[in-house]
């Protein structure tokens, strides 16, 4: 072999090869087999609906099955953590949800969203301010007045669990108008079913879950929506006012879910997951099956999720400091 010892042949070779793989070529050979994608909480509900909708539509596009599979448990933290310690090859990704910006306040867990490779945001909820259909309050205005004026806990609220996101939003909300955080007292339950049950009861005054999750009762002409926390009106609910239209208060969060990798995710296998999960996001197929169950939906490509995901992170340890719930 003129010219070239063995070893500087093999050398070259071996680069040759990782750079083949690294290549834009292999990444368009991206997906060469079934992709697993993640869920960290159960079937059924809000986040396995959507992550199925985005598997379905996933394997369309990039012609390999995408296998959703749930593991549940530790409040979120054991499916978090099976997407962060996955092999960075692009065949185990998964759903990561607001969870992952509150747990470690808590010291439930030391992940955060920097521990992961953002791909996109696809959907966020946010919190709406339920009350009964017999209650006197007939707008979100009318609400806030009482709630001033009243000493503090006199008012009750639910819609999740103590230190949950909708108890965080209500804090947040409080905050916002100047209130102390324990303005209203937190009803705890096991999610907004049975807490607009409890509001339908008479047991509580407001929820501050999300309106899809209020939808049915709402239907029912036994709740109404006031007003929601975000920077726009639900499509899905026209008729509810942002809190900015109906108070002048600039406050909003969300229950948000998005899809994202280990750390070290090849670039080029990431920017094909993006572009793949744009095409997905703008799908009438996407956006039927989630305007159908009142879901939010917002597009934010890998640096504008984890630009969304470090103020998510800042907001919420907020909220969890002003409510004592912080441990970090």
């Amino acid at each position: 072999m003129p010219g070239i010892t063995r070893r500087a042949f093999a050398a070259s070779s071996v680069a040759a090869a990782t750079s083949a793989f690294f290549s834009p070529a292999r990444a368009q050979a991206y997906p060469a087999r079934p992709v697993t994608l993640i869920v960290p909480w159960g079937a059924g509900g809000g986040t396995d609906a959507t992550a199925r909708i985005i598997a379905t539509l996933l394997q369309q596009e990039l012609g390999q099955p995408f296998n959703v599979v749930n593991l549940t448990g530790g409040s979120g933290v054991i499916g978090h953590a099976e997407i962060v310690t996955a092999p960075p090859d692009g065949y185990t990704i998964g759903m990561i949800t607001v969870e992952i910006a509150m747990l470690h306040w808590q010291a439930v867990t030391h992940l955060t969203p920097r521990n992961f490779m953002p791909l996109a945001l696809m959907n966020e909820d946010p919190p709406g301010i339920q009350v009964a259909a017999s209650s006197p309050y007939k707008t979100v205005k009318e609400l806030t007045e009482a709630l001033k004026l009243a000493p503090p806990g006199r008012f009750k609220a639910s819609g999740t669990g103590q230190g949950g996101i909708w108890h965080l939003a209500l804090v947040g909300w409080m905050q916002a108008l100047g209130l102390p955080a324990n303005q209203v007292t937190w009803s705890p339950s096991n999610g907004a079913a049975p807490a607009m049950q409890d509001l339908v009861a008479g047991s509580i005054d407001l929820t501050t879950c999300s309106v899809p999750e209020a939808r049915a009762t709402i239907e029912a002409g036994q709740a109404r929506s006031l007003a929601i926390m975000a920077h726009a009106r639900n499509p899905s609910f026209p008729d509810v006012p942002t809190l900015k239209e109906a108070l002048g208060v600039d406050y909003s969060t969300s229950s948000w879910r998005g899809i994202a990798g280990p750390k070290g995710l090849p670039p080029e296998i990431a920017t094909r997951l993006t572009g793949a999960l744009k095409t997905v996001y703008d799908s009438a197929a996407f956006k039927n099956f989630m305007t159908g169950r009142g879901f939010g939906t917002v597009w934010r490509d890998a640096s504008g999720f984890q630009t969304f995901m470090d103020e998510a992170d800042s907001q919420m340890g907020q909220a969890m400091k002003a409510a004592g719930f912080a441990k970090a």
